[in-house]
């Protein structure tokens, strides 16, 4: 029962708001049918399929709101769970910041569904693990990685009348490929809608030859340097930004578009000119639902225009305390590139340093949005458009904002995945002055 129609969730639905007694009811239905298979050591550790569905109850009473969840579907255990939600709800405290149920809206569909990537077999995982393993058994290079496909559908329903039911797919793909001394490593990640544009034979040898490449590494000077970000690399840092895009945080002073003396920089420019992101839930590349989690309808929407803050996220609280329009948190984040690769970004660099890929990424200021973090799985030196040797890896001090403003050139943007609910698509970016503190031993 993990996919439902849209006509068994609408029954379930219906069943549930015409049971609650409530001011107002809204329910949501998730279910998901994903396969996964996992590989170490040139051999494959496990795989499986984990399906579920769970139906989410939130009720108020004037302005106190309970919750409640099941994944038993009987009649017997909807009116249960309509009784727990409403008995939480009267046990509540007001809230001063409750805002009612959303009204009727249109969700004009978006493409997030690949029937491909749906009908993916335990069979093809297995061919994908041994694409995978094979070259670098072949190479004496150790392989490990990680499969999982996924078939979703959400379905959501008020007292109000708003209502909205959409099927989703996505894959996730990462391998890291080891040296056998352990002193070389490459990483290749790839996330897609659509999994029959996936193949594994090909991307897996990019893992080998940075392992290959990477065994010797050399000892560089921490400093100021231009550098390559692949765009997994930028994305670990740019995904942190825009957890401060939102409206309440810069109008509070909590954010790095406060603007002194209060109010936010919405209009100002605050990036080099070259960078634009946008929103997009209908973008052909990085399709998302139509709806934010409050059942909001989303927008294609301009974040950054030309190095201009255009657009801030407001909760409906925020926008209704501020008389502003709501804008919920989007799904996904585009940013505009070039149309180079990230070997032409090489090519073109006299000097500098590529990493391959940026983790351990935690925050030191939120007000400049300084972060920390290391490098990791293939960090080369260039000179003269080539990768002339690997490097031991870096500890960085670095914010993403002064970092869109040290922009050389930027590359052709790609589809990547930060493991959480924001999907991202960024450029290679070449920047100038990239602050690396101090080495690091790890590989």
């Amino acid at each position: 029962m993990s996919i439902m129609t849209e006509a068994e969730a609408k029954t379930i639905l219906d069943k549930v708001i015409k049971l609650s007694k409530a001011d107002e009811c809204t329910v949501q239905l998730v279910g998901s049918v994903e396969g996964n298979i996992r590989f170490a050591l040139n051999n494959v550790s496990t795989s499986g399929v984990v399906s579920d569905t769970e139906l989410s109850v939130q009720v108020a009473f004037g302005r106190r709101t309970g919750t409640a969840t099941i994944n038993e579907f009987s009649d017997a255990a909807l009116a249960r769970v309509v009784k727990r939600a409403e008995d939480l709800a009267k046990l509540a405290p007001e809230s001063p910041e409750f805002v009612p149920a959303v009204e009727p809206q249109t969700y004009r569909p978006s493409s997030t569904f690949s029937a491909a990537t749906a009908a993916m077999t335990p069979e093809q995982r297995a061919e994908i693990a041994r694409a995978s393993i094979a070259p670098c058994r072949a190479q004496k290079l150790i392989a490990a990685g990680y499969l999982s496909d996924e078939h979703s559908f959400v379905a959501f329903a008020n007292s109000k009348g708003a209502a909205g039911y959409q099927r989703a797919t996505e894959m996730d793909y990462t391998c890291t490929v080891r040296t056998e001394d352990g002193r070389g490593s490459g990483w290749v990640s790839r996330n897609l809608q659509d999994s029959s544009g996936f193949n594994a034979s090909s991307d897996i040898q990019i893992a080998m030859r940075k392992a290959s490449a990477s065994a010797e590494a050399q000892a560089l000077e921490p400093g100021k340097y231009t550098v390559i970000l692949e765009p997994a690399a930028a994305a670990g840092l740019i995904s942190f930004m825009f957890n401060y895009f939102d409206a309440r945080q810069a109008d509070e002073g909590r954010s790095f578009l406060s603007k002194k003396g209060g109010g936010n920089k919405v209009g100002e420019q605050i990036f080099d000119p070259r960078v634009t992101f946008m929103a997009d839930p209908w973008d052909a590349e990085l399709p998302v639902l139509p709806w934010d989690a409050q059942g909001q309808a989303r927008e294609r929407m301009p974040l950054v225009e030309n190095g201009r803050v255009t657009n801030l996220l407001y909760s409906r609280y925020w926008a209704q305390k501020q008389g502003k329009k709501a804008v919920g948190r989007p799904g996904n984040i585009i940013m505009s590139g070039g149309t180079k690769s990230t070997a032409d970004l090489v090519r073109e660099t006299e000097r500098g340093i590529l990493v391959t890929r940026t983790w351990y990424i935690r925050m030191v200021d939120p007000q400049t949005v300084l972060l920390t973090g290391l490098t990791r799985d293939g960090t080369f030196y260039i000179e003269n458009g080539q990768l002339k040797y690997p490097l031991k890896n870096f500890r960085f001090n670095e914010s993403p904002v002064i970092m869109l403003n040290n922009i050389d050139d930027l590359g052709r943007p790609v589809r990547v995945s930060e493991g959480g609910q924001m999907k991202l698509m960024i450029p290679a970016m070449k920047l100038r002055d990239f602050t690396f503190t101090s080495l690091s031993d790890a590989v």
